[in-house]
């Protein structure tokens, strides 16, 4: 029996959802997307589209009435409207684990709850309350706003006594929450994926690299030991059995000075960090994700090629419409553009990966080739 997939944002990674679902004619006829920008990435690879608000709720409801079954690739649909009607049609990951993640200081105190290795927290309401919280925490402390904050927008480092006051003010208004700051030699990821029967699987983790807090490359594998690798691998099996629900999840982890793994934070999603398994492994995160709302048996997750994926960002100095981007086509580099309209300052507008397709697993080669390439992309307006 073929389903309809209904997918709450159609942006980069509702595009790449639809694309594996397209390929997959046995199990899916046909891709809707909600999102509010008219002729979306997802749109423009043949998803339908219901143009509205992430969280409008008869939006939501619609698609829920076009759609069998109900994923997202963003964190920003109404959990409340979700779990409202998922006795109706199937919704995956489940609305409460939405909720929860929605919140940084939620999930993270359900991590707690649940012995999962986190840097120390606490909820914050004033400039006082900030004050005496960060007395056990040091400097620097995080400050961070609980919602709707990704790709390090809404956090502030608070390195002396004097900037407590001028980080309260830049969130003032919107719930908040104080973070241990990390001392970490790397960031980790691993992509995780649970089906509907309870099927766990991972994928190796990944080192992550960021620039100016949004992500710039990601190694897979990161460059550990065995046992850290193991380690992080355990605490995401963990987090997949904690959490309800099935789907994909990109579970951000920080790998201490001493050799300790923390997790940063969760997104119940497809994830950026995976985009290499694209070439990388036989089951991309794009297809596993489907077939874990399904139900279907989950595909493999080692790694076939050692490969660096690039983020392709847009620049400072050019808005507006661009000329198609073009870059060196040699064998093991492999091109995605995003179909967006416009370029923006740090927009992500695309990636590459470079794929060790000689099997010399050679890292340093590798991210050498990406670094080349970075520098030759070059936006240009019409």
């Amino acid at each position: 029996m073929t389903r309809v997939l209904g997918i709450i944002g159609g942006g980069q990674l509702g595009m790449m959802l639809t694309e594996a679902a397209k390929k997959m004619p046995e199990h899916i006829s046909d891709v809707i997307v909600l999102d509010p920008t008219k002729n979306c990435p997802a749109a423009k690879v043949g998803a339908k589209q219901i143009v509205a608000d992430f969280s409008d709720k008869n939006a939501i409801v619609e698609l829920s009435l076009q759609s069998d079954i109900i994923t997202y690739e963003i964190e920003s649909g109404n959990a409340d409207v979700l779990q409202s009607i998922k006795n109706t049609i199937p919704i995956n990951p489940d609305p409460e684990t939405l909720r929860i993640i929605q919140d940084k200081f939620l999930q993270k105190k359900f991590l707690q709850e649940n012995g999962i290795p986190v840097t120390n927290f606490a909820s914050v309401t004033s400039v006082s309350d900030i004050e005496e919280k960060i007395t056990s925490f040091g400097y620097p402390a995080m400050l961070k706003i609980r919602r709707d904050a990704y790709d390090g927008r809404g956090n502030y480092l608070i390195k002396t006594k004097e900037q407590i006051k001028e980080a309260y003010n830049k969130f003032e208004g919107k719930p908040i929450m104080l973070e241990k700051n990390v001392n970490f030699q790397m960031e980790i990821s691993v992509i995780a994926a649970r089906n509907t029967k309870g099927e766990i699987v991972t994928y190796p983790p990944v080192e992550n690299i960021h620039e100016e807090s949004i992500l710039k490359i990601t190694i897979a594998p990161a460059r550990i030991s065995k046992d850290i690798s193991q380690e992080a691998e355990r605490i995401a099996q963990k987090v997949m059995e904690r959490f309800h629900g099935a789907g994909v999840f990109g579970i951000e982890m920080f790998v201490t000075e001493d050799d300790r793994v923390l997790i940063n934070e969760i997104a119940p999603r497809v994830h950026n960090s995976g985009h290499h398994t694209l070439q990388s492994s036989a089951t991309s995160q794009f297809e596993q994700h489907i077939r874990s709302i399904l139900g279907l048996k989950l595909g493999r997750t080692d790694l076939l090629h050692y490969t660096v994926m690039g983020n392709i960002l847009g620049p400072s100095n050019i808005q507006g419409r661009y000329l198609p981007i073009e870059i060196e086509q040699s064998e093991g580099i492999f091109l995605k553009m995003y179909l967006k309209d416009e370029v923006k300052p740090k927009r992500k507008m695309g990636h590459f990966n470079v794929v060790d397709i000689q099997d010399t697993k050679d890292m340093d080669v590798l991210i050498k080739k990406t670094e080349e390439i970075r520098k030759m992309i070059k936006f240009q307006n019409p």
